[in-house]
């Protein structure tokens, strides 16, 4: 069975001028004279975007000004998936095809504000400010005033009523030179958003990373102990010297032995024992530790326990304790109530305090 063939297709081939390439690809263009979008050759032929992402960017770009371009319209309209676009558009995005921000409308709603640009490379371009296009002058002619015209006189007797008399035209003054006007500057290409629509302004922009010119917080000094006794220093020049023992790796010289003794005597006046000291220095080290004596300089200096906490400390307050009301005996009916003192019960001094009354 042949394969059927486009007679149009052939027809439009045969008019082409000049020689025909033997392969590849070969052009019939027809010049657009309604409905068309230019395409620039830096997209279409963008090395770092996929197909479907120029696909998506063609789309968007055809589209008119206001159209939704959200992920799901586009899978709603498209025969592609939702994941499938949500990448495409990130390509878009990474390569300054596509922007999308979350703006608050004045009425409190939130919406998200899509621009695209057709060349995002131009935009980088240091662009000079365009001077306004200078009009050529224009002559003016110049007008003389009309001559009055003469009052005609009507016979009396006429029945026709008299017409209204013409307004005199006034005499045009002299035109004095005036300088032109400035040209209106043109209009950027993108029609501004309506009232309604146009985001806030942007909060200042501030640094929350330092520039790397900043000037450096000074770093912490080393830890020294309180005293540096002979044996703490015999001690601390042992376990850093025996470092290299446990880890190849941390072969440190003489004179940074000697400087970093202060820093391990107050780990030792601190109470903490050598193994400990020796397994905070070593363990999760970096491959390689291209310098042993920061390292240990930095491990000794922030990795600084506290002291250790004395017996006074550890001892818990005492119970705060409400002060009871002893019981007493009563002097009279011997019964038991609560009082500081020794004395009589309510009964018996209410008893007392009426038979005085009575008397």
């Amino acid at each position: 069975m042949d394969t059927s063939q486009n007679t149009a297709l052939l027809r439009a081939l045969t008019e082409l001028p000049g020689p025909l390439p033997a392969r590849g690809v070969i052009h019939i263009a027809i010049r657009h004279t309604d409905r068309f979008t230019v395409v620039g050759n830096d997209l279409a032929q963008h090395p770092g975007l996929s197909t479907t992402a120029v696909g998506f960017a063609v789309r968007i770009q055809s589209l008119p000004q206001g159209t939704e371009v959200g992920i799901k319209v586009l899978a709603a309209r498209f025969p592609e998936g939702e994941k499938l676009i949500a990448a495409a558009l990130r390509e878009l995005e990474a390569h300054g095809y596509l922007q999308r921000a979350r703006t608050r409308l004045p009425n409190g709603r939130i919406v998200t504000r899509t621009v695209f640009c057709n060349q995002p490379t131009a935009l980088l371009r240091p662009r000079a400010a365009a001077a306004p296009p200078q009009l050529p002058p224009v002559a003016r002619p110049i007008t003389t005033p009309a001559p009055a015209p003469e009052p005609t006189v009507k016979p009396e007797a006429s029945p026709e009523p008299d017409p209204q008399p013409e307004p005199q035209s006034q005499p045009t003054p002299d035109p004095v030179a005036t300088p032109d006007p400035p040209a209106p500057r043109a209009a950027p290409p993108q029609a501004a958003a309506p009232p309604q629509d146009r985001a806030p302004a942007a909060p200042p922009f501030v640094r929350l990373v330092p520039p790397p010119t900043a000037p450096k917080p000074p770093r912490p000094p080393l830890p020294r102990p309180r005293e540096l006794t002979p044996e703490l220093e015999r001690v601390s020049t042992a376990l850093l010297s025996d470092l290299r023992h446990h880890a190849p790796q941390f072969t440190l010289s003489e004179e940074h032995v000697r400087e970093l003794v202060p820093g391990v005597a107050a780990w030792l006046e601190r109470d903490a024992h050598p193994d400990t000291i020796r397994h905070t220095l070593t363990t999760n080290a970096p491959e390689p530790v291209n310098y042993p004596y920061q390292f240990v300089k930095h491990r000794l200096t922030v990795l600084l326990p506290p002291p250790l906490p004395g017996a006074h400390d550890l001892t818990p307050p005492p119970a705060r304790r409400n002060p009871v009301t002893p019981f007493q005996t009563c002097d009279g009916c011997e019964r038991a109530f609560r009082a500081p003192a020794p004395g009589h019960c309510r009964d018996c001094r209410n008893e007392v305090a009426y038979t005085q009354a009575a008397a």
